[in-house]
């Protein structure tokens, strides 16, 4: 069987040392023959940096590399470009970093094109020489490749100075391709984030954003079918079901897509189930966000958003929902086209993210450290329908809050609900928050195997008791067709002890 391809994103290497290669040829010769100036949006990990060493081959007229391949008999291969390669690899904590990183990123590029760029004392400058003596030396147009392009921002995002320092710095490099258009065959960039245009991009009116594209939904990562097909043979004697509610469900209107680095970690690592898509980043920035913003977690299980959010990610307006989707814990559930225009429904895209970003939540909102135990325990109360036992886990859930980090909140409702929603939504299951029924909205919806729960959470400074709101509305009504058992939940906190003061349910008969 053909080696698989943990960490190499050189597509040479992959093709001549015997490395798996899912095929995204297709998309890139269509890509190069509809666009001059292309953007792509996608999470880390996502094999962004080997699509762009296969368009660098593919420039470069390295045919003997793509023998088998959807572009092998179509592209012109006597036709060659020289190609400039910019790669964000480094640390870019201050001006220096970043200045002598992209000398050296040039320096780099003008020794593999054997051009030298010695009349420029600015890095904008010398891009500028480069591109225009690389033209002439070659007589052929050049072809940009930018990797990570948004990297010297994110970087440092938790610093909003240096990062306006670092995107001042891009957004001026970057405009030298614009000024240079007459020079250029083709220029594309990848990143992570979607920065707003009226910041990074403000220059870059030219790109095309290609990132909700259905043509180019599949441009990185694993579909079923590769799965079925070209995995087959490593993913022997496992549960291809549960595969694929752990690690499938990444979707940018195309089909529904696994993130490259699980799938071959898990083949790897002896198949078996374990986060290691999330593991290989840091979110606690996003945690730190959302509990700065009292973001009432419920909302991220129901989410709809209109097209321009998913733009507007900038450095002084960072919204929670757009930087989550942007790093991969949201996805695209499905778009919606009415006369209001085009919004998308977002999603939690597998259990591998819903469990671990939860469980990281639920344990930065209570200071819990042995969240898997709890949660154990919470999904056999569920399971069980044993609400005594989820009402005393529950409440010393809240119990082991340190005092102070309640100080400023006690009076907020959605904390309360938060926290339960991380719990119950580290489990896995479904859930809906913020649950729209004909008489108003559940706060909490949770199925697990035969039973479905609705839970509405009060504070004691609201004095409606949350239980008879639930009856008083008839929230149960929307489910009573679905031949389960249905219990209804109320649970009103005490802002004052900080804690449960009231929990009733009742099974719907």
């Amino acid at each position: 069987m053909k080696k698989l391809p943990i960490g190499i994103q050189t597509f040479e290497k992959i093709r001549k040392e015997n490395y798996i290669y899912i095929d995204k040829t297709k998309e890139a010769y269509e890509l190069i023959d509809n666009y001059t100036y292309a953007f792509l949006s996608r999470p880390r990990r996502f094999g962004k940096s080997l699509f762009l060493d296969t368009l660098k081959n593919i420039f470069e007229g390295k045919k003997e590399f793509f023998e088998g391949l959807y572009i092998y008999d179509k592209w012109n291969w006597e036709d060659k470009y020289p190609v400039i390669t910019i790669n964000w690899a480094g640390e870019f904590d201050s001006d220096d970093k970043l200045r002598d990183r992209a000398y050296e990123i040039l320096l780099k590029s003008q020794k593999e094109l054997k051009v030298e760029c010695n009349e420029s004392k600015t890095i904008g400058g010398c891009l500028e020489e480069l591109i225009q003596k690389t033209y002439r030396k070659y007589d052929k147009r050049v072809v940009i490749l930018i990797d990570e392009y948004d990297k010297p921002i994110l970087d440092v995002i938790e610093n909003p100075t240096q990062a306006k320092k670092n995107r001042e710095f891009l957004k001026a490099l970057y405009s030298i391709i614009k000024a240079n258009d007459e020079y250029i065959k083709f220029a594309f960039l990848v990143g992570v984030s979607k920065f707003s245009k009226a910041s990074i991009f403000s220059g870059l009116n030219m790109f095309s954003d290609i990132s909700l594209n259905p043509n180019y939904g599949n441009i990185c990562g694993y579909t079923q079918n590769d799965i079925e097909t070209t995995f087959k043979p490593y993913l022997e004697g496992v549960d291809l079901t549960r595969f694929k509610k752990f690690y499938n469900g990444y979707n940018f209107l195309a089909d529904d897509i696994y993130n490259p680095f699980d799938v071959l970690k898990f083949i790897i690592n002896q198949k078996i189930f374990r986060n290691y898509w999330y593991e290989s980043g840091n979110p606690s920035f996003l945690i730190k966000l959302m509990d700065k913003n009292k973001y009432f977690l419920p909302e991220l299980s129901n989410l709809i958003v209109d097209e321009k959010l998913l733009d507007s990610f900038d450095i002084e307006s960072i919204d929670f929902e757009v930087i989550l989707y942007q790093s991969g814990y949201l996805t695209i559930e499905e778009m919606i086209q009415d006369e209001d225009g085009i919004s998308y429904k977002l999603k939690i895209p597998n259990i591998e993210v819903k469990q671990a970003l939860f469980d990281d939540i639920a344990r930065y909102l209570t200071k819990e450290h042995n969240t898997l135990k709890l949660r154990k325990s919470i999904r056999a109360a569920l399971k069980t329908a044993d609400l005594e036992s989820l009402k005393n886990i529950l409440f010393s859930i809240y119990a082991s809050i340190p005092y102070n980090d309640l100080t400023n909140i006690k009076e907020y409702e959605g904390y309360y609900a938060s926290v339960a929603f991380a719990y119950i939504q580290a489990l896995g299951i479904q859930i809906i928050g913020e649950d729209v029924t004909n008489k108003g909205r559940i706060d909490l919806t949770c199925f697990i195997e035969d039973k479905i729960y609705i839970i509405e959470f009060k504070t004691q400074k609201n004095g409606k008791r949350p239980l008879e709101q639930i009856k008083e509305n008839k929230y149960y009504e929307k489910y009573q067709n679905q031949n389960k058992d249905i219990y209804l939940v109320g649970i009103k906190f005490d802002t004052e002890d900080r804690n449960i003061k009231e929990f009733e349910w009742e099974k719907l008969i």
